[in-house]
């Protein structure tokens, strides 16, 4: 049975560390400690990490603060990053106004 999935082994108590104030993801404002406190909490995989704290659901989808995130989680279950699941990431979105698609319909059209 892989590591990540059995969650019958114990990873022990969260103990606060000194750098758990620094914040992780930028863009939902997420901390080392919040991320690590998680973990404690169980959720031990990046989509439960993902849908628990909305890392890597900012702005950026994870591009700036992916990785970290990803080795924090590992890092707290003592294993390698690479024997988490795949995390998907999508690229970063805007809003788009509806009288931009409009004008794209209207320079079709001349």
């Amino acid at each position: 049975m892989s590591k990540v999935t059995d969650r019958s082994r114990d990873i022990g108590p969260f103990v606060p560390g000194p750098d758990d104030d620094m914040i992780i993801c930028r863009c939902e404002e997420i901390t080392k400690g919040e991320i690590r406190q998680a973990v404690h909490d169980g959720m031990w995989n990046m989509a439960e990490i993902r849908r628990y704290l909305r890392c890597t659901m900012g702005l950026c989808q994870g591009q700036t603060c992916g990785k970290l995130v990803k080795g924090i989680v590992a890092s707290e279950l003592g294993i390698r990053p690479n024997e988490l699941e795949f995390q998907t990431s999508r690229a970063p979105m805007r809003p788009t106004e509806m009288h931009v698609f409009a004008n794209e319909e209207e320079a079709k059209i001349k």
